[in-house]
């Protein structure tokens, strides 16, 4: 047996969607959440990709003289 208040709250909105100009196309309030849930999102990601980027303690190594040269053992092609 069919739900009567399911029906009855389709009843009720069928008025409404009447009157919305049909050549207008809108995204609406779910429109909006979904954007502002997906703003959220990418605030909460950049706040945590700060914090873990603070915890990188980066020494870059001195270039030594004593060390060779990869490319300078590269034997050359005799053409």
């Amino acid at each position: 047996m069919p739900d009567m208040s399911a029906h009855q709250a389709l009843t009720q909105l069928v008025p409404l969607a009447k009157e919305l100009d049909e050549n207008k196309v809108t995204p609406g309030v779910l429109g909006f959440i979904v954007f502002a849930v997906m703003a959220a999102g990418v605030w909460l990601l950049m706040k945590s990709m700060n914090r873990h980027m603070g915890k990188v303690d980066f020494e870059e190594a001195p270039a030594s003289p004593e060390a060779p040269d990869p490319a300078a053992k590269a034997p050359k092609n005799a053409e």
